[in-house]
């Protein structure tokens, strides 16, 4: 037994070595660069491709071959990403989700161009760098875990990491050069990836899809790490390699022996979920912005154009017919992207895990009802499991959220997918009449059509605004009523049903179920091509199914994903190409200053009812660790005044104001409204009670219309009145032709009486805003007091957070100073 346990050790330390090179390079990259390369994985398998190329295909010298795939393909690879895409990205804001794209473009294109280039069997005889025994690998591991530690730790190099690594802008207003520190930075993850790859490649199936997929799984040391700690990674790692090995001797009898025999065999994905559902989640920032979804208005020429290019298969014949059957159902699992990440706004890299499983309970439940009976209820069954990923988008964002979504794809596919007990034995049938391909393909479309209009339904509709508020500006959305938990789960509800019943058809067509069509690396693939279309663009969906099916169609396959990988590349690098190829031109101006029409007196919009309800912190406490930033605050907002709240930086205004507001909630003490305890509820509940708000920053909508802003506000406050919106449109000043202008692009007072149209809409008892003035000039801030003073002659309750104190004098009818967490002084000024 103990020979066995120290046999097994060894064996797990050797795949603890190699997961923890590549934890190691992931932790590195971030630090110095702030991307999180999920790319690693296809880097480490071009590495390995390379090496075999030199030694077996062209015969040099190990020693030679292994010396230029590490010291110069790998790191040269990773400088070439930093310069020709990623440093760009960094000097235009380093926007996660663009980022996030371009990883996901290099990934998809080097598995795409080694598909090309040598096929997209298995090999079986890429070289060993080192023998079978881990002493090698861990010396490895162990000299660079002390190098990385020695130049982070003791020199000026390591100084300058450290800077970037808490402040990028501030380190190259310090002189740092920041671009060498990145492509340093990348140099190294690029070389860590090589090694691993070739590292494992001896030891694994070498294919352009299976290694970048086990790379991807050890993502979890980094995470487990927070992409901070390379000897936290690189212990993580050794210690569930170990694990791994030692489970492998556990035999259970009964039912339970085939998912212990899983987990065992498949740690590293049991630690990925974990980390990624359970663990605080790493680049919690907004997940895809406006410009990456790239919503496009489609002229009804295009979609006649699309409806034909459709139908044209059913003069078919043969092979072409029964490839062209994939197309249809393809689109309608990417139409839950649509939903998902378009149109919602969340980085979904799962819809694979929902499609397979949509193809997988259809074949179960085949055996036992009709054919399209079993699809129906597998997509019934399948849309509550979208919850899985649901639920962790509630409190996740940007690549927190992508991380889970890809954990539950890759153990969807290891504990499901790729288990005898799930698959064997499966076979799945056509409906009675629908054997014919050019039958099945008619039905195909006609379900396609239906999905295509009930998502254009669900885009339009009141439903379809609050996702795209969502998507644009959450904190907005919260603010304007939109219940956005709900929200994020009725989306991802709703993509896992679309994803399932495309998967059920896909799978159904082709008569088959290939664990194959439903790897993780191809959902990497799905979310590229959607998003490179234009992910919350209708016709995207169809478009980026037809290529990639169409592209890969009779050649050796990779086609399809180098050019999608390449777009993909092209959009993250030149946002503007985007647009572009969208057909989308830029939006138009708001017509300048001058020519703008003064606000029109508020008595156009009914103020709520008298007697309006109190606002008022009772004892409000609130700290930051040690520092106390909310002493125990006493405040109300009575109505029918202006209420005033001024005082240094760093005196506790903002953190009472969103105390207030609801995106706080204080360490003690208690917010009242009307006399009700409110110290629980969310924002959006907080706005349904009457309580509206503004931003210090802007907080708008940009891929909506100006009356589309202000009808959100009217249809998520507190009165859901259809009349509300063109009163608050003619109350600001909106009512003209600017009302039909995209918010993006707006001048800063348009949007500051586009905001604050939004919040009025929903007729509110109180409002609340936070620094209203800042970007106005003194006329627009002169318009802008006389709405707040008679909004408040009216009968409203207004509270204002504010720097200008001309703007504080003119308006308020109490004003209050806070200094270190209190009042200090309060009192009315008229």
């Amino acid at each position: 037994m103990t020979g066995l346990t120290y046999d097994l050790t060894l064996a797990g330390l050797t795949v603890g070595s190699a997961a923890a090179l590549t934890g190691m390079g992931l932790v590195v990259t971030y630090r110095a660069t702030g991307v999180l390369n999920l790319a690693h994985g296809a880097i480490a398998m071009v590495c390995a491709y390379v090496l075999r190329q030199l030694v077996v295909e062209w015969h040099w010298p190990l020693a030679a071959a292994a010396a230029v795939t590490l010291l110069v393909v790998a790191p040269g690879l990773g400088v070439l990403l930093d310069v020709l895409f990623f440093r760009p990205l960094s000097l235009q804001g380093n926007d996660p989700a663009r980022t996030l794209v371009a990883s996901i473009g290099v990934f998809v294109l080097l598995v795409g161009g080694a598909a090309l280039i040598w096929g997209p069997g298995a090999r079986a005889d890429a070289p060993a760098l080192v023998t079978g025994e881990p002493w090698g690998q861990l010396a490895v591991v162990a000299a660079l875990a002390a190098l990385v530690g020695a130049v982070t730790r003791w020199t000026r190099f390591g100084g300058e990491v450290r800077a970037v690594v808490d402040n990028r802008e501030l380190a190259a207003l310090g002189g740092i050069d920041t671009d060498r520190v990145a492509s340093v930075g990348w140099a190294f993850g690029a070389f860590t990836a090589g090694l691993t790859g070739v590292l494992l490649a001896p030891y694994v199936r070498l294919d352009p899809y299976g290694l970048p997929l086990l790379v991807v799984e050890v993502i979890a040391v980094a995470v487990i790490a927070r992409m901070r700690s390379v000897v936290i990674a690189v212990c993580a790692a050794l210690l569930i390699g170990v694990a791994q090995a030692q489970l492998t001797r556990l035999h259970p009898s009964g039912r339970a022996e085939p998912l212990v025999q899983a987990v065992g065999a498949n740690l590293f994905v049991v630690a990925l979920l974990v980390a990624a559902l359970v663990l605080p989640g790493v680049g919690t920032r907004d997940a895809l912005s406006r410009t990456t979804v790239a919503a496009v208005r489609m002229s009804p020429a295009a979609w006649l154009v699309a409806g034909v290019l459709f139908l044209l298969p059913l003069g078919f014949a043969g092979s072409d017919l029964h490839t062209s059957v994939q197309v249809p159902a393809l689109a309608i699992v990417l139409l839950s992207l649509v939903v998902v990440s378009g149109r919602g706004g969340q980085i979904s890299l799962g819809q694979t895990a929902y499609a397979g499983l949509g193809a997988l309970f259809t074949g179960w439940l085949s055996r036992s009802v009709p054919e399209l009976v079993a699809l129906l209820l597998a997509v019934l069954l399948v849309a509550p499991l979208g919850l899985l990923t649901g639920r962790p988008a509630i409190r996740r964002h940007g690549l927190a959220l992508a991380l889970a979504t890809l954990a539950v794809a890759v153990a969807t596919s290891r504990f499901v997918f790729a288990q005898p007990y799930a698959t064997s034995g499966l076979t799945l049938t056509r409906p009675a009449g629908l054997g014919d391909d050019r039958a099945y393909y008619t039905v195909e479309l006609a379900l396609l059509a239906c999905a295509l209009l009930a998502v254009a339904a669900l885009r339009r509709g009141r439903t379809g605004r609050a996702l795209a508020a969502m998507r644009d500006h959450e904190e907005g959305a919260r603010a304007a009523g939109v219940p956005v938990p709900a929200l994020k789960l009725l989306a991802f509800v709703t993509g896992a049903a679309l994803a399932a019943l495309g998967g059920g058809l896909l799978s159904m067509g082709l008569r088959t179920f290939d664990p194959g069509a439903y790897d993780p690396v191809r959902g990497l693939l799905w979310f590229a091509a959607v998003v490179v279309l234009g992910a919350d663009n209708l016709l995207g969906a169809p478009a980026a199914a037809a290529l990639l099916v169409g592209l890969d169609a009779g050649t050796r396959g990779g086609v399809a994903a180098a050019a999608v990988g390449l777009l993909a590349l092209l959009i993250g690098r030149f946002p503007r190409a985007h647009e572009l190829l969208s057909g989308r031109r830029s939006p138009p101006k708001a017509p300048p200053a001058p020519a703008r029409k003064a606000l029109a007196l508020p008595h156009a919009l009914p103020a709520a009812p008298a007697p309006a309800p109190e606002l008022a912190a009772h004892g409000v406490r609130m700290s930051y660790g040690s520092y106390t930033v909310l002493a125990g605050v006493d405040l109300t907002v009575p109505p029918g005044r202006v209420t005033a709240l001024i005082g240094g930086n760093g005196a506790g205004k903002t953190t009472l104001f969103h105390c207030l507001c609801g995106t706080l909630r204080p360490d003690a003490g208690r917010v009242a409204f009307g006399g009700a305890d409110i110290t629980r509820r969310p924002a959006h509940a907080r706005t349904r009670l009457g309580i509206a708000r503004t931003f210090q920053r802007i907080a708008v909508f940009p891929s909506l219309t100006v009356e589309e802003n202000v009808r959100i506000g009217a249809e998520q406050g507190r009165v859901r009145d259809p009349a509300a919106v063109e009163q608050a449109l003619r109350l600001m000043g909106l009512a003209g032709g600017v009302r039909r202008l995209p918010a993006a692009g707006l001048p800063t007072g348009t949007l500051r009486r586009v905001e604050l149209g939004r919040a009025l809409a929903g007729r509110p008892h109180t409002l609340l805003l936070d620094e209203p003035a800042a970007g106005l000039d003194t006329i627009e801030a002169g318009e802008l007091a006389r709405v707040l003073r008679a909004l408040a002659a009216d009968g409203m309750a207004v509270l204002v957070v504010e720097h200008d104190l001309d703007l504080v004098a003119d308006i308020a009818d109490t004003v209050h100073v806070m200094r270190a967490g209190l009042l200090v002084d309060q009192g009315p000024v008229r």
